[in-house]
């Protein structure tokens, strides 16, 4: 029977000086690695529990704990020539920004989160490069747009028929976007709905040009304080034609089913009866048909129209979302507005404006960050 491989006798000095290697938080994963399967050696762990501990193989480890016994501490740094850093592959960047993109949980490991030091040692241990630095790994992670961010809330869709209604909506935009083949029943135009409100007269938040310092001489503008909202509200009907990207909108004090059809109605006569037209809308209450009101259902199919319905929780989809980042951005931030008249005038000169200039940069800019589909 073969002899078992451990780490020879150490020294109290020696043990110390692993123990300060595998405490420390910088300094080369390699190193590292090394220092603590020489340590777990020395506290008699046998190979097999060290490599199931270092997430490694038996083979690893053994050669390891021999290097360690022949060269001491020098073994446990790695040799390298001289020269510039490595230069990664694209194979190895890409396997390095899908590991750093998944869980930790997926690697079969006990945490919930990435950090550097965990990140270097999983890239390490399953072959992915043979050293990193944690500074290097933070780097090349920049580079590939990758960042540690704050997770957000994401209300999951329990819709049965998620997949079915997504893959048609981004067919309907595969047609617009000219990626996609025309099929049979394909509509010719499409067009994104939604309401975006309610819009009151408040005071918004916004960013504005002022004079540093302030004081009597250069007053900042402030927004005024408010608490009450007497003149009720408006809602805005909005339209985002992707054929001939054009954004249309009616203000109305209401958004019932009435005026949903007024609307779709106004959006059909800006084609010939014969274009058929898809139309994507959420799953608001006045967009659907029911036993008791099937008026929606019947206008569509009497005047040559689609409805393609997003899945529920899942407004994401409606690329008309984005043009309401952009709506929010240069009509309502930093803004006070005396009456709705004063409010639905400044959306309506926007929406001519944007129409207009829909090639803007700075408009290009806001719409591209949010767009999502």
């Amino acid at each position: 029977m073969a002899e078992r491989v451990r780490v020879r006798e150490i020294s109290n000095e020696e043990g110390n000086r692993l123990l300060q290697i595998v405490r420390r938080s910088s300094g080369s994963v390699v190193t590292w690695r090394r220092a603590q399967m020489v340590l777990l050696s020395a506290q008699g762990m046998d190979v097999p529990a060290i490599a199931k501990v270092t997430f490694t193989s038996h083979d690893r480890v053994r050669d390891v704990l021999h290097n360690f016994n022949l060269d001491g501490f020098d073994a446990l740094y790695p040799r390298y020539a001289g020269g510039r850093p490595p230069i990664f592959t694209l194979a190895q960047r890409r396997q390095i920004k899908q590991v750093a993109l998944s869980r930790p949980v997926d690697h079969d490991l006990p945490f919930s989160t990435w950090s550097l030091a965990k990140l270097a040692e999983v890239l390490v241990a399953e072959g992915v490069v043979d050293d990193i630095s944690h500074e290097g790994l933070r780097l090349l992670l920049h580079q590939e747009g990758v960042s540690f961010q704050v997770i957000k809330t994401w209300k999951q869709s329990s819709d049965p028929d998620f997949e079915a209604k997504k893959n048609r909506i981004l067919h309907l935009y595969g047609l617009m976007d000219g990626t996609d083949d025309v099929l049979d029943g394909d509509p010719e135009v499409v067009i994104c709905v939604d309401e975006f409100g309610p819009l009151n007269l408040q005071p918004h938040p916004g960013r504005q040009w002022t004079s540093r310092g302030g004081g009597a001489a250069r007053p900042r503008r402030r927004r005024r304080a408010t608490y009450t909202r007497p003149h009720g509200v408006r809602h805005l009907l909005a339209a985002y034609d992707l054929s001939r990207d054009r954004l249309y909108g009616h203000l109305k004090p209401r958004k019932r089913r009435g005026e949903f059809l007024v609307f779709c109605r106004y959006l059909r006569t800006l084609y010939p009866p014969g274009v058929r037209l898809g139309i994507v809308l959420d799953n608001f209450s006045p967009h659907l048909s029911t036993r008791a009101d099937r008026r929606v259902a019947d206008w569509a199919a009497a005047n040559n129209v689609e409805l393609a319905y997003v899945p529920t929780n899942a407004s994401w989809l409606n690329r008309i979302e984005a043009q309401f980042q952009a709506l929010r951005y240069f009509t309502l931030d930093g803004t006070d507005h005396a009456s709705h008249h004063e409010q639905a005038s400044m959306i309506r000169r926007y929406i001519a404006w944007r129409n207009q200039n829909a090639h803007n940069q700075r408009l290009y800019e806001i719409v591209d960050r949010a767009k999502v589909a």
